[in-house]
């Protein structure tokens, strides 16, 4: 399934993808969510009228960027569908169902007796995981150059990661963004478990390709260094 300059190749025989018999959220799981794309610069919204003057709960809305140092402006226009507090603003993003690496399960639930009278999204459960984008050009997507996907297979990004997702319907090759890594609400509305998920020595794998995003290395161990070691005597 994968090539033998892949970083998958290291692990072989073993399995790279395997089973969630228990079809649960778990570190590792490949699970389906809607993911923000994350722009370099954000964009807000903010209501600048009504379609009807009587009507409350819809406004018509402008959309410019969100810059940090712009003073955040106010609106003396009541809109009952989005009330905001001191010092927030409404973000928008472009969001797509994605395919998406479990990285953290779902976060410890706090006693509910020390957030009684607090809101429930201060303390709500989440995960953290990356998305996946798929490589090939199409009419929905723009993809990838074949000279930067292979750089990424040859894991010279630690920000990137190649893959091959064992689904039915899909790219032939997608690209995780590590960088990506974000929180997802553990609400069961909010994504979808899939049938599969990392071996755990596929996650050993990964585990080491975000240490070297976070702090700027892998462990001496690590197999992410015999690979490279292959890679560059043979190319």
């Amino acid at each position: 399934m994968y090539p033998e300059d892949s970083l998958q190749s290291i692990v072989a025989p073993s399995p790279w993808w395997t089973a969630n018999g228990s079809n649960k959220l778990c570190r590792g799981a490949l699970v389906f969510s809607f993911a923000p794309h994350v722009d370099q610069v954000p964009y807000t919204f903010e209501p600048i009228g009504r379609k009807s003057a009587t009507e409350h709960d819809s406004a018509i809305v402008s959309v410019s960027p969100l810059k940090v140092s712009q003073p955040l402006k106010t609106t003396a226009l009541p809109v009952a569908a989005m009330t905001l507090h001191e010092g927030e603003v409404w973000a928008a993003y472009r969001a797509k169902k994605r395919p998406c690496l479990v990285f953290s399960a779902e976060s410890l639930l706090v006693d509910k007796s020390l957030t009684l009278g607090k809101p429930n999204h201060a303390t709500a459960p989440t995960f953290l995981a990356a998305p996946f984008y798929g490589v090939d050009k199409n009419v929905k997507r723009s993809g990838y150059s074949p000279e930067f996907v292979e750089r990424v297979r040859h894991c010279e990004y630690p920000q990137f990661h190649w893959d091959k997702l064992p689904l039915a319907n899909g790219p032939d090759e997608s690209i995780l963004r590590m960088d990506h890594l974000q929180p997802f609400g553990a609400h069961h509305d909010a994504y979808k478990v899939s049938d599969y998920k990392l071996s755990s020595d596929a996650m050993d794998i990964l585990d080491d390709l975000l240490r070297w995003l976070v702090w700027g290395g892998v462990p001496e161990e690590s197999m992410i260094l015999a690979y490279r070691e292959m890679i560059d005597s043979i190319y």
